[in-house]
């Protein structure tokens, strides 16, 4: 932990919020400033699952609904989580770890990012990496040490070796790394999906080089495999890894549903910090949440999500299928194992940023340049992401053929220089 994050302090209002939720019913708390619920424009929230069944609350579950809570979450939906790591991941020693909601996964790995970093400190990453941390650790000036995607997977050896280099070195330019920032399932943007096996290699390179595991897993059921896969917190054996879960993937992203499960230690200080920010998640998005999963029940929601991860593995083959009658010969790319992306390398292009930032909009179609995703993004990048989740797939077809049309505008372009 850096000196800010060693420096909070629990806000003594929070922390009674906290004992106020699990007190006794006779205890009468004169001190909160809880709006009162006569002063709320409405009488009922509701909501209606798409199999008809709605919920309606009112009365003592509309005021938990719309008040505020304990920092850490709604006590029932707290609960819940709990449930949920065990029933999916079966972490070790429950007494050393704890989890909180946050605003999405996002917030908690921004918040432990914030309460760890130093400038200049060192992060091993996946190359390519998710843009949210690359802008995350921006700031910090930290410096990335990367591994690349292959076709086998995440190349641990690389990995070893660049650890090794460093701590045998001990070189000024180049700080000991202390964390390490993994997006294991249906990598966003590259697709791939790290196997169990190699999640075993790669802890045992965390323990052995003394890092803490930034877990970060919004895509865990969006894997187009038929078995979950094994994450990093249910081989845990030494606390040292934090994960990062959400719904946003599979409820929604507008309702910020996420949560964080890791050290005790750390979470108090992620704790510490959401108290003085946002207070806590929000309230509404908590109870609905809660709801649903109560509705569900675990064989219900995993029926749930197998579903959503069909819907998205049948967009993942026709957006592949676009892509090898316009794209062949123009660019390459490997199947996503998971979650919503194409990541396409362009051939005879070196740098496709002006291609994707200038170009591209004058022949109406938008993409993303790699450089957003790389450890550098200052390099030349030959590489853009391409999204299946949303747009309908005649329009997918139609950006197909622009995006053709352009790359070999720019690959003539190219050959001019």
């Amino acid at each position: 932990m850096n000196e800010l994050a060693l420096e909070r302090k629990p806000s003594i209002l929070r922390e009674l919020m906290k004992n106020h939720a699990t007190a006794s019913k006779n205890v009468v708390f004169i001190g909160e400033g809880l709006p009162h619920p006569e002063t709320i424009p409405f009488s009922e929230v509701s909501f209606t699952l798409k199999d008809g069944t709605k919920k309606v609350f009112t009365g003592s579950e509309l005021v938990t609904a719309i008040n505020y809570l304990p920092t850490q979450g709604n006590p029932k939906l707290v609960q819940k989580l709990r449930e949920f790591m065990d029933r999916f991941h079966a972490p070790l020693r429950w007494e050393d770890r704890d989890v909180i909601a946050t605003a999405g996964s996002q917030d908690g790995l921004s918040k432990v990012i914030e309460m760890s970093l130093q400038k200049g400190d060192a992060i091993v990453v996946a190359d390519p990496v998710y843009s949210g941390l690359a802008s995350n650790v921006r700031p910090y000036k930290a410096q990335l040490i990367s591994a690349q995607y292959r076709k086998n997977g995440l190349d641990t050896v690389e990995m070893k070796d660049k650890l090794t280099a460093i701590w045998s070195s001990r070189s000024k330019d180049v700080k000991i790394p202390k964390i390490l920032y993994i997006n294991p399932v249906a990598n966003n943007p590259s697709g791939h999906v790290i196997s169990d096996e190699q999640k075993r290699e790669i802890y045992e390179i965390a323990c052995e080089f003394n890092l803490l595991v930034l877990e970060d897993d919004p895509y865990y059921f969006l894997g187009f495999q038929d078995e979950l896969p094994k994450s990093f917190l249910s081989m845990d054996t030494e606390n040292r890894v934090v994960r990062f879960d959400s719904f946003s993937k599979i409820f929604g992203g507008g309702l910020r549903a996420g949560w964080m499960t890791g050290p005790k230690e750390i979470v108090r200080i992620v704790e510490m910090h959401m108290q003085v920010s946002v207070l806590h998640a929000s309230s509404l998005t908590q109870a609905i949440v809660l709801q649903i999963l109560e509705e569900q029940g675990w064989d219900g929601f995993l029926d749930y999500t197998k579903n959503v991860k069909e819907f998205y593995r049948k967009r993942r083959d026709q957006m592949v299928a676009l892509a090898d009658k316009y794209l062949t010969g123009l660019a390459e790319w490997d199947v996503p194992e998971g979650g919503m992306f194409l990541w396409v390398k362009v051939k005879g292009v070196s740098d496709v940023l002006a291609m994707v930032m200038e170009r591209g909009l004058k022949k109406d179609v938008m993409l993303i340049p790699g450089h957003a995703f790389m450890s550098d993004p200052t390099k030349p990048c030959p590489y853009i992401r391409l999204s299946y989740s949303l747009v309908p797939m005649e329009d997918v077809e139609k950006a197909m053929q622009r995006l053709a049309e352009l790359i070999k505008e720019e690959q003539a372009i190219e050959s001019q220089k």
